[in-house]
């Protein structure tokens, strides 16, 4: 069978398929219904220092090629996770990485050292692309100064694996995703959802409790693979690629455009078997084309190719 083994600094994964954040709680709600020791990892739902409700509903509507979310970070806290949730979750037969979101650095500190240290978390993603309420004029993921110093913040708290996930929601991700490597990031998710809205012609109001959500699920997948591509080839760091993916062949176009694993996320709602459908399918395919290793896929579709930034003629 051919090496699905997957590396990104420190951590290895027995095959690049990840559980995006949000998507299956803490782990242990799907335990019963994936198969997780046919995925690389797990992300956790996103903990935050203290216990969240979230938004009000309606949280959730469906949209044409997509799901909109308004979920709000709901959770349980740092300490509720540590004690009742995270030893269930590292006894599940997968790698773990735990999703943390704080309202300045030092709540990433706080969180990145109180989870990133603990023998059960492989790895810490640092979602810095939600809602930051103490900067609502010019959201976090969107300035590069202020990512920096939260990456920093947690590089200093904890040895762990840091996992830096962007925004597409900005119009210089470069700046973003060179701030993170700067500041001692490991890795970068490319990318969480695209702000989005819909209104119920009904009630004359928005659609969602919050009015505005997060748009992910197919629409997503050609936005997020051309961010993979420009930061892929700009910022040596490895990748995990997000957005969109529902198949073998989805998930195919992140590691060829350059990413080093992806993360599934809204197809586990439709399908919670869908991760070991696309496990199966890159194993066909790289039996069918001979590829024996999945690192020979990161980056090959690119063949030093350069986008055309004008429509011009010469």
């Amino acid at each position: 069978m051919p090496d699905l083994t997957t590396k990104m600094g420190k951590l290895t994964l027995r095959n690049p398929v990840i559980l995006a954040s949000g998507t299956v709680g803490y782990g242990t709600e799907y335990g019963k219904l994936i198969d997780l020791s046919l995925v690389g990892a797990i992300v956790t739902k996103t903990i935050t220092p203290d216990p969240r409700e979230g938004n009000r509903p309606p949280r959730l509507r469906e949209t044409p090629g997509g799901l909109l979310n308004s979920i709000g970070l709901e959770n349980v806290g740092l300490e509720r996770f540590l004690k009742e949730k995270l030893p269930g979750t590292a006894q599940l037969p997968t790698k773990l990485i735990a999703s943390v979101a704080g309202s300045d650095a030092g709540e990433f500190a706080r969180l990145a050292s109180a989870v990133g240290e603990r023998d059960e978390v492989s790895a810490v993603e640092l979602n810095i692309s939600c809602p930051n309420v103490k900067r609502a004029r010019r959201p976090l993921w969107a300035d590069p100064d202020a990512v920096g110093k939260v990456v920093s913040a947690a590089r200093a708290a904890t040895q762990s694996t840091l996992i830096v996930k962007l925004s597409p929601n900005v119009a210089d991700a470069l700046s973003v995703a060179e701030a993170a490597k700067e500041a001692g990031a490991d890795a970068l998710v490319v990318a969480n959802t695209l702000t989005g809205m819909r209104i119920d012609l009904d009630s004359k109001a928005p659609a969602l409790g919050n009015i505005f959500g997060g748009l992910s699920g197919k629409a997503l997948l050609p936005v997020n693979l051309a961010l993979t591509w420009q930061i892929a080839g700009a910022v040596q760091l490895p990748i995990i690629g997000s957005g969109g993916i529902a198949t073998a062949d989805d998930a195919l176009e992140y590691i060829l455009a350059g990413a080093s694993a992806f993360q599934v996320g809204t197809a586990l709602f439709k399908d919670p078997g869908v991760a070991a459908l696309i496990v199966h399918g890159i194993e066909e395919r790289m039996i069918r084309e001979e590829w024996n290793e999945m690192a020979a896929y990161v980056g090959a579709a690119r063949k030093e190719r350069e986008p055309c930034l004008t429509t011009e003629a010469d």
